[in-house]
């Protein structure tokens, strides 16, 4: 029985790291996009400008913030890329932009489906990691990724950590993205488990951080570039990994 529980412990993670977006939440995530977009741009119109300069300074901002260096915030990736494009008040857009996650966010939720293994899921990681991290790509501000929580049956206490576009300077599939995670709960890669549905930006990145990673296929999203050839299943099938 003791060697039992020695050799357990030997494999226990410290750190369990769950991707949110078709992953812990089920989406079609091209689909998600589109709707949000639409919402997103027809909130900030009020504003003035040609929406297809906004949508077009949304995804360069977006794109500033895959590339951020750590020098800045996402953040300040993002509004300092969108700013130069669009033009005007700054403050206004950022306040535009809040007023629209807390208000206008929720009609997304229709783009999105309950993954019903998800809670499961994260009382396992509860029992078999020290840390829980809520890993979902820093882009959004931290409203936007607990509402995306709350509406696969989540909540924010689930997690010790979640990123969001505040809090890291780093975007999936940078691997500092997931050291910089390391760093902060205070554990080695190579004690985490990453779990995520995007071969790039979730196994790709955290692997080459030094991360053991497993791939869900729910709502897989293959890569052309970086084939992944380690661990793989169903969500059910990681409730039964993370079970044994």
């Amino acid at each position: 029985m003791l060697s039992f529980l020695f050799l357990e412990d030997d494999f226990m993670y410290k750190a369990i790291l769950f991707d949110l977006d078709g992953t812990l939440l089920h989406m079609d995530q091209d689909a998600f996009l589109k709707v949000y977009m639409k919402e997103l741009i027809g909130a900030i119109l009020p504003l003035g400008g040609d929406p297809s300069v906004i949508k077009a300074a949304f995804f360069k901002g977006v794109e500033a913030m895959i590339l951020n260096d750590g020098t800045r915030t996402n953040y300040g990736a993002f509004w300092d890329r969108f700013m130069e494009i669009v033009g005007g008040d700054r403050q206004a857009y950022i306040d535009m932009s809040d007023a629209f996650y807390l208000d206008g966010y929720d009609v997304v939720k229709s783009m999105t489906s309950v993954n019903p293994w998800a809670k499961r899921a994260i009382e396992l990681a509860h029992r078999k990691a020290e840390k829980v991290v809520l890993s979902t790509n820093p882009v959004f501000p931290r409203v936007a990724q607990i509402k995306r929580l709350n509406w696969g049956g989540l909540c924010e206490n689930d997690f010790d950590l979640i990123t969001d576009y505040k809090s890291d300077s780093f975007c999936k599939p940078n691997p500092k993205y997931y050291l910089s995670i390391c760093e902060r709960i205070g554990v080695e890669p190579k004690d985490c488990l990453m779990v995520g549905n995007d071969a790039s930006d979730d196994m790709k990145g955290a692997s080459e951080a030094g991360m053991d990673s497993y791939l869900v296929t729910d709502c897989l999203i293959e890569s052309e570039k970086y084939i992944w050839t380690g661990k793989r299943g169903t969500f059910a099938e990681l409730v039964e990994y993370l079970e044994q």
